[in-house]
């Protein structure tokens, strides 16, 4: 493995067992997270920072770019051009609320995190992103993914720039 990658300010607490199995891979975060209070604490090790383009080393497969958010909120998302898979982490959320134990079954309802759309929690961060977040967001839907994964829940694995257009309404 050459390169770990914590895509936003939530997925990074394991990368420091990766880096013990992988101590030669380069580590990429997004911007702003060595700055934190927790990792500074950490004994994560982060090398570059993920930027709004891909660097050398992926793009000629990959493209990337940044939604930075407020409240110290950043999301890279990764597009594979010969699949046309769009990989996000937490702007949509799918969780299957059938498996989820009943009192987390309402609270992830009530946060839309079961409806594959962004959950409400981080709407608030986005917008507080202004114009450059939305503009953002509205290159991540123009890509037309035939398919988008994420994080949490199922991802979508048809008519994915429809769905992706139907996410993100609450923003577009």
């Amino acid at each position: 493995m050459r390169h770990l990658v914590a895509p936003n300010v939530a997925h990074w607490t394991f990368l420091t067992d990766w880096q013990r199995a992988y101590s030669d891979a380069t580590t990429w975060a997004v911007p702003g997270l060595r700055d934190r209070a927790q990792v500074r604490a950490s004994a994560v090790r982060i090398d570059a920072d993920l930027g709004e383009a891909a660097p050398a080393e992926w793009a000629d497969t990959l493209d990337q770019g940044l939604v930075v958010g407020g409240a110290g909120f950043n999301e890279a998302w990764f597009f594979h051009r010969q699949t046309r898979t769009l990989v996000l982490v937490d702007l949509i959320e799918n969780l299957d609320d059938e498996k989820l134990p009943p009192i987390a079954r309402l609270l992830m309802r009530a946060a839309a995190a079961t409806r594959g759309t962004t959950a409400r929690y981080l709407r608030l961060p986005v917008r507080l992103g202004g114009a450059e977040a939305k503009k953002a967001i509205r290159a991540i839907v123009a890509l037309e993914p035939a398919q988008v994964i994420f994080a949490h829940g199922r991802h979508f694995d048809s008519d994915g720039a429809a769905r992706l257009k139907q996410a993100f309404a609450w923003l577009i």
